[in-house]
């Protein structure tokens, strides 16, 4: 399996990148393919030292900045950046994923262009994994439309609906519409809309959920717009750095607290891995032709590797089939319902 990597993407790129890919090609049996500035990415593999892993480089003139506002103004003017490049990889079929962490609107944009939409796919999303009391549940869209319709809102639970089947093993997924109350008329024109619609979709939906239900693993898939999923996520990311720190400085305060926080060493060091988003790696952007895994842009070498696993599951488990058949039995409800 052969895996693009954007080596030019993310906040620590390509030190971090490079490093990334080593972990993966040592330990995840794939190829991954550095796309970016031939000598940069030449130069950090010589730092690393290794020889004989499965990587190889194809260059990319160009960088699409992580604070580039104008995303779409960007990508079609530098055709040789190295996420276009990579996704040109996908299309042509030298490569079987494209991971990025590199701009999220740069790479979302990219992916569309060369890997095109999946019929009934008007907006691709970021589904993306989120930790729960009882394990993890999904979260669609994490990010990627801030403003949505309802038939967008319902293809997202299609495509969430088959990623929590084929990827997960979960043979009847709970989905949950989040909103501000549980009745089905609470919440915006969107929600009231939404719930209407997904009602009807033939899944195991719920209905409405509240945020704090999230965490609590109420539902298996969360359906949201991209705005709000955005706002919750990186809340939560929020959140979690914060319980970390004021735990370490609460702890600090005594002999009693250090001698406590001893015994309960694994269970701390279980909590801080599943509040750590480098362990999950990447989120799936769901809805286009080709497997696309976009990384959190502050990611390091753990986080790389991370994502490209998400990438490998995802060709493995044939997601791009499961969503495309999920959304084809769900063009019905879609066609009838849809807004111009």
């Amino acid at each position: 399996m052969k895996i693009a990597l954007d080596a030019m993407g993310g906040d620590f790129a390509p030190s971090e990148i490079v490093r990334g890919a080593c972990l993966a090609a040592e330990e995840l049996d794939v190829e991954v393919i550095l796309v970016g500035d031939r000598h940069a990415i030449e130069s950090e593999l010589s730092k690393a030292g290794l020889r004989d892993l499965p990587l190889s480089i194809v260059h990319a003139g160009q960088v699409i900045p992580m604070d580039e506002s104008h995303p779409v103004d960007a990508v079609r003017r530098m055709r040789s950046s190295s996420i276009l490049v990579a996704c040109d990889l996908v299309a042509q079929g030298d490569a079987d994923a494209v991971v990025s962490a590199g701009n999220t609107g740069a790479t979302m944009i990219s992916a569309i262009m060369r890997l095109k939409r999946l019929d009934g796919a008007d907006r691709p999303a970021i589904c993306t994994v989120f930790p729960t009391t009882k394990g993890y549940s999904l979260l669609i869209d994490g990010g990627a439309n801030s403003e949505c319709r309802p038939h967008h809102m319902l293809s997202f639970a299609l495509m969430g609906d088959a990623y929590a089947r084929q990827i997960m093993g979960m043979g009847s997924p709970k989905l949950g519409l989040l909103s501000i109350g549980e009745e089905a008329t609470k919440g915006t024109e969107l929600t009231v809309a939404s719930y209407e619609l997904i009602s009807k979709a033939g899944c195991n939906f719920v209905g409405n959920i509240e945020a704090k239900d999230i965490p609590l693993g109420r539902v298996d898939v969360v359906i949201t717009d991209g705005f709000t999923g955005n706002v919750v996520l990186k809340l939560a990311e929020g959140v979690g750095e914060a319980m970390v720190k004021i735990l370490k400085a609460s702890i600090e305060k005594s002999l009693v607290s250090k001698v406590g926080a001893a015994l309960m060493r694994p269970a701390l060091k279980s909590l801080a891995e599943k509040m750590d988003y480098s362990e999950y790696g990447g989120a799936l952007l769901l809805g286009v032709g080709g497997i696309t895994v976009i990384a959190h842009g502050r990611s390091r070498a753990k986080a790389i590797k991370n994502a490209i696993g998400t990438a490998k599951a995802a060709v493995e488990g044939n997601v791009i089939e499961a969503v495309a058949t999920r959304l084809a039995r769900g063009g019905s409800e879609r066609r009838d319902n849809r807004e111009d």
